[in-house]
């Protein structure tokens, strides 16, 4: 099992940038976090906030300032597609439900990919002071520590982590239903926070469904920087 992406390290420009871009979403979403803010329906029923919007145009504005040839992808605006091969994939409040209910467990997802592949996530938690940073060619940190992905016996011992039992489509119920019917233990709520404790060696397993890819880019790093697999 490789602990890094690729043997190529990330390099230290765009770690610092990343790093901007976290502390930019911070103080926004606390701003709103349990306050009398408006929620609004996306096309597809997801709740969406002035937050979410706030946070990723914030986001945009820096790494357009930084590398204006890079492309972006986020959740709430257009795509910039860009002239490079770097694409940054954002989702500025990942658990807008969580956000909206005033539970701490929401993300800022940020996510760095070259070629198409990713090299550089960072999970942050604004409401609970956590990050978790992974990059190509390191070991992933949580609030600057190393961390690492723990062994597991096999199946039946393993604890396994999912958002929510309903997130799933229709057909995949049955598979999700046999895999819980399998584990030692499956829990729910976690929002991207759940990927950080596999990073940390607390949690073995986590099954999600529904996903796009703003919702899971940043995830990749941070957990095969830890030894995982995703």
């Amino acid at each position: 099992m490789s602990r890094n992406i690729s043997d190529r390290p990330c390099p230290e420009i765009f770690l610092e940038l990343a790093g901007k871009l976290a502390d930019s979403a911070v103080p926004i979403a606390l701003k709103y976090f349990r306050g009398d803010i408006e929620i609004d329906l996306k096309s597809d029923l997801s709740p969406v906030t002035a937050a979410d919007r706030e946070v990723e145009a914030a986001m945009r504005a820096i790494i357009n300032a930084a590398f204006p040839d890079h492309g972006i992808f986020g959740e709430e605006f257009e795509n910039e597609p860009g002239n490079s091969e770097y694409l940054w994939v954002l989702d500025p409040i990942d658990g807008t439900q969580s956000f909206v209910t005033g539970k701490p467990l929401f993300g800022t997802l940020i996510a760095l990919l070259q070629g198409g592949s990713p090299i550089l996530g960072i999970i942050d938690m604004p409401a609970l002071g956590e990050r978790w940073i992974g990059a190509s060619g390191r070991q992933t940190t949580f609030n600057a520590k190393p961390v690492w992905a723990r062994s597991c016996a096999g199946l039946g011992q393993a604890w396994l982590y999912a958002t929510s039992p309903h997130m799933f489509e229709e057909s995949d119920e049955p598979s999700f239903e046999r895999l819980r019917r399998n584990v030692r233990r499956t829990v729910y709520g976690a929002e991207c926070y759940a990927y950080g404790l596999v990073a940390n060696g607390t949690v073995d397993l986590v099954c999600e469904g529904t996903m796009k890819p703003y919702d899971y880019m940043a995830l990749v790093a941070v957990v095969q920087g830890a030894g995982g697999i995703i």
